[in-house]
């Protein structure tokens, strides 16, 4: 049967990865049991987070029953929670409200690319700097098709990493081609310090937040940094049909054992 996560005693640094799982997709319904060479994705995602070496334990949060019995059979910790959340981080917050650790991770459930590395580089934002609330990743664009492409999340940040702006629009605005840039992609993966995330959870969401339909800008808008560290690793989330196909084609063998 369906259980919660209980509690358990933890160091301050211990990090705890949460993988938030809707079954309910609408350009790909079903989306974390998609088969990815004999293993559904949530799987594949499970594996590659608890491979980091900073996370002491991975837990699938997910409101359908089918998630659940897929995470059981190959193994993984799964808990059930509510089937009303808005958003991810609500879904991760209910998780974290009953666990004891200073670190939450929430992975996303369709990046089964996700390098390990990019758990522990935005982990380490957080321990190597107390006043970091909340860390994320993001990484250079090399395609110029990802620039214009809405799908594709850009992130903008000051001197110091701090993001300043994520959007779906192709920004920063190249007024002189001569002027060198560069852009960067948002990697949905983050890490919040666990009184952080249950106080940004029980946040209203925001009008820009709402107009991008991306949930970090609610942060933003009410005046809390994020810090991001970049990756030298290619992230590839699956949206689509397309998106998966692509996936399989570079998973050419299973995912981390």
């Amino acid at each position: 049967m369906p259980h919660s996560a209980g509690s358990v005693t933890r160091s301050p640094a211990t990090a705890v990865a949460v993988i938030p799982a809707r079954f309910s997709s609408t350009r790909l319904p079903g989306k974390p049991l998609a088969d990815i060479h004999g293993r559904p994705m949530i799987e594949h995602v499970y594996r590659r987070a608890a491979a980091a070496s900073s996370v002491s334990r991975v837990i699938v949060a997910t409101d359908d029953l089918r998630v659940f019995e897929a995470v059981r059979a190959f193994g993984g910790e799964v808990v059930m929670t509510s089937p009303d959340h808005r958003t991810g981080s609500e879904r991760v917050a209910e998780v974290a409200a009953r666990l004891d650790a200073d670190l939450i991770v929430n992975v996303q459930g369709d990046e089964p690319l996700l390098a390990p590395t990019m758990i522990d580089d935005a982990v380490a934002a957080c321990v190597t700097d107390p006043a970091v609330m909340l860390s994320t990743v993001r990484s250079r664009i090399t395609d110029p098709a990802e620039i214009a492409s809405p799908a594709v999340v850009k992130v903008v940040t000051d001197l110091r990493g701090r993001a300043l702006y994520f959007t779906r629009a192709a920004v920063p605005f190249l007024r002189d081609p001569g002027t060198p840039v560069t852009w960067y992609k948002h990697v949905g993966l983050y890490v919040y310090r666990r009184e952080f995330l249950l106080a940004f959870a029980a946040l209203a969401p925001t009008p820009l937040e709402l107009s991008e339909s991306l949930e970090q800008l609610r942060a933003l808008e009410h005046g809390h940094a994020i810090m991001t560290v970049e990756s030298r690793h290619e992230a590839l989330g699956v949206d689509t049909p397309d998106d998966l196909e692509r996936v399989r084609r570079l998973l050419a063998v299973p995912a981390i054992s």
